[in-house]
């Protein structure tokens, strides 16, 4: 036996030094495939472990022997060839890839009592007593969020978190990442298994290609994220694989089988298949130790080599995680504890009001442009004339600004001893800047107070609420309309092109009768005009979820548009809700309340923009250009999917709010009433009127052991 191995290593030695004009295609074939694997393991060892096996001449023999051997039979380049991830040619746009599992955002942490209320919070969701609480704790990485699906092995898609439940596929800019694996053979690897973590940039290498740009008279960056960012959006991905780009993978999405059951051991396995992980990753039993560990990579953090802006926290037990399930975009069973804001100092030099789509006046300090925690900062929100005149914000004041990741920068503080001696108090606008109508702070019925923010009563002959309200239209969450940003939206709006969301949907009919001619303006070609016209009409069907949010309904964010959607089902039957609702004794305006999130405040919002003929009328122009579809349940196969439930009682074997997300996670509606459209009741120990209605209407009840067995299976 030992001499056959001798023979096979002999040959395959033979093999690799026979010229590349003296092999056979048979031959060819075996030395392409060695060269796969070969170059493989020589990028992880550079690019994940940072420990190279050869020289750099070695290895750029190695490519230049795979090149010669692919261009001599280019019938046998392989799928997985390591030229695979140079680039291909350009693509025109990048295709919509929907996440098998959403791709959320964290909640945020910037002190100790807030992590210390993290804790707390999920003891109580779990009703933990004595049972240890393990969290981990690791670096957040400060790049571009990233999935990759990998099929019997096989790396199939890579795509952009987008807007959390669809991305983008950047298929082939990620496979010029030389320190993501193309191929996995390993045992315990599932048959599907998505990868997630984050696309980031050296400081080092950043640095570099800064240089690289100044040399040929391009643009530099501002900062590694952007550069990250930019890198992996390109149509071209031969401009990708010239960036140098890695991946940190610390998360996972669809997985076919669960390697592990706890937040570490998965990172371990993950690392195992030859992903980059954190090393500081570590788990903490107590709240001392994760503020301890906070510490230690703040303290790191400098020395490390690449952006981080905060230390994320996550449940180790992944049968708690799943327990604690979400809360609008966020996992109950994760936070990012932010870095303390970088600050500098500058001048204010002059204070502007902006108006937006709810006519709301937004005071915005124009600063002398200076540099914080690496970008460029020239703007700074001031939140309100209450902040302004607490701080005593003035024009021409030396002022402290911070920003902290990608929240807006704000003015901390007033440099007192710098002041002008000519100086005067901010008088805050009564009068709209934009269309002259009075501003005016609205009181709370409730509480007989004054909003803190002043708003616009010109309403619909403000261009400035229209305008914005059409941004709105046509931002990420929204419509998303992909080359329709604001300054077009703003631009057709000055031209008359766009006054109202029907009016996008009608610009290539308008275009082809000749009522009007986009070519005419600066910069628009016909390319440019045939791809605005594909992105809209890629656009004229929505789910109903983005449309509610889409129609910029004062209240109604993301979460909460799908929250009502979740509970209509489909627009017809949101909108005649809305017609009968208008009376506040009726039972559509109690159920309207019942659902779980939505108040006084917000039901009435929502109340007050339907009964508004101007918005009515907008939105049957709407509606005849655009389709909207049902909204689609999360699980359509659990026992209880569109049912709507009631939890009335104590309960004992788990908390109330965990019972509720189990149940939304399951497609069932909670509401906080019974009416006739209850289904189910869940009646606990204490339960009085609510079990007496129930009984009356003939309404199922059952007690908590017969809830957990009914959705036992789907949970399972």
């Amino acid at each position: 036996m030992a001499k056959r191995k001798s023979r096979a290593s002999s040959a395959a030695t033979e093999l690799e030094k026979k010229p590349v004009e003296e092999l056979t295609k048979a031959q060819a074939k075996i030395e392409l495939t060695r060269l796969m694997f070969e170059i493989s393991r020589h990028d992880q060892a550079y690019h994940q472990n940072d420990s190279p096996l050869i020289s750099d001449a070695d290895y750029d023999a190695l490519r230049a022997r795979n090149d010669a051997i692919e261009a001599r039979f280019p019938e046998l380049v392989l799928p997985n060839s390591p030229n695979a991830r140079v680039g291909a040619a350009p693509a025109e746009k990048f295709e919509k890839a929907p996440h098998a599992r959403p791709m959320l955002s964290l909640g945020n942490a910037f002190d100790a009592e807030d992590v210390k209320e993290f804790r707390e919070r999920i003891k109580r969701f779990l009703n933990l007593k004595d049972e240890p609480l393990v969290i981990t704790a690791e670096p957040k990485i400060d790049g571009v969020s990233a999935n990759l699906r990998y099929e019997k092995g096989k790396f199939v898609l890579g795509a952009t978190r987008g807007d959390g439940q669809v991305g983008e596929n950047i298929t082939e800019n990620i496979r010029t990442l030389k320190d993501i694996p193309q191929e996995i053979e390993s045992g315990n690897f599932p048959e599907i298994a998505e990868i997630r973590g984050e696309v980031y940039m050296r400081h080092d290498d950043f640095a570099a290609l800064n240089q690289r740009q100044k040399k040929d008279g391009k643009p530099v960056f501002a900062n590694p994220r952007n550069a990250a960012a930019g890198s992996l959006r390109q149509l071209d991905s031969r401009i990708t694989a010239a960036r140098p780009l890695r991946f940190f993978a610390y998360a996972w999405g669809e997985m076919s089988a669960l390697p592990a059951n706890t937040q570490m051991g998965m990172i371990n396995q993950i690392k195992s298949w030859g992903f980059q992980t954190s090393d500081l990753m570590k788990r903490c039993e107590s709240l001392e130790d994760l503020l301890g560990h906070y510490q230690a990579i703040e303290e790191k953090r400098a020395g490390l080599g690449y952006d981080i802006d905060g230390v994320v926290y996550k449940v180790d037990r992944l049968d708690w995680q799943e327990r604690l399930g979400f809360v609008s975009r966020a996992p109950r069973w994760a936070i990012a504890h932010k870095f303390s804001p970088e600050q500098a100092t500058t001048l204010i030099e002059n204070i502007d009001i902006q108006v937006g789509r709810t006519g709301v006046l937004t005071p915005v300090a124009k600063l002398h442009p200076v540099t914080v925690g690496g970008v460029m900062v020239s703007n700074a929100t001031l939140h309100n004339e209450d902040e302004i005149a607490r701080k005593d914000i003035r024009v021409g004041d030396q002022v402290v600004v911070q920003r902290a990741g990608d929240v807006i920068p704000q003015v901390v503080s007033v440099v007192m001893d710098k002041r002008p001696k000519n100086s005067a108090p901010y008088e805050f606008p009564v009068i709209c800047p934009v269309c002259g109508s009075h501003a005016v702070r609205e009181t709370d019925p409730k509480t007989g107070k004054a909003e803190s923010a002043r708003r616009c009563t010109g309403g619909l002959i403000c261009s400035a609420q229209a305008v914005e309200r059409l941004k709105h239209f046509v931002s990420r969450n929204a419509f998303d309309i992909e080359g329709l940003g604001e300054k077009q939206i703003a631009a057709f709006w000055e031209e008359g092109l766009v006054k109202s969301p029907a009016d996008i949907f009608r610009l290539k009919m308008r275009e082809e009768a000749g009522e009007i001619k986009l070519n005419a303006r600066e910069g628009w070609g016909a390319t440019s005009i045939a791809n605005l016209f594909a992105a809209i009409q890629a656009r004229n069907t929505i789910g109903l979820d983005r449309f509610l949010f889409a129609l910029g309904i004062r209240h109604i964010g993301a979460a909460t548009a799908r929250t009502l959607a979740k509970a209509y089902g489909s627009e017809k039957a949101f909108s005649e809700a809305m017609r009968l609702g208008q009376d506040r004794q009726s039972e559509v305006y109690a159920d309207l309340l019942n659902i779980d999130g939505i108040g006084e405040v917000v039901a009435d919002a929502l109340l007050d923009f339907y009964a508004e003929p101007h918005n009515q009328e907008v939105l049957e122009k709407l509606l005849t250009e655009i389709t909207v579809e049902d909204f689609d349940m999360p699980d359509e196969t659990s026992p209880v999917a569109g049912q709507t439930v009631v939890f009335t009682g104590s309960l004992t074997r788990m908390t109330r709010n965990e019972a509720k997300a189990r149940a939304e996670a399951l497609g069932a509606k909670v509401s906080g009433s019974i009416s006739k459209k209850t289904d189910i009741v869940v009646a606990g120990p204490g339960a009085g009127s609510k079990l007496d209605k129930a009984r009356a209407l003939d309404i199922t009840i059952l007690d908590e052991d017969e809830w957990l067995s009914l959705i036992e299976g789907a949970t399972s």
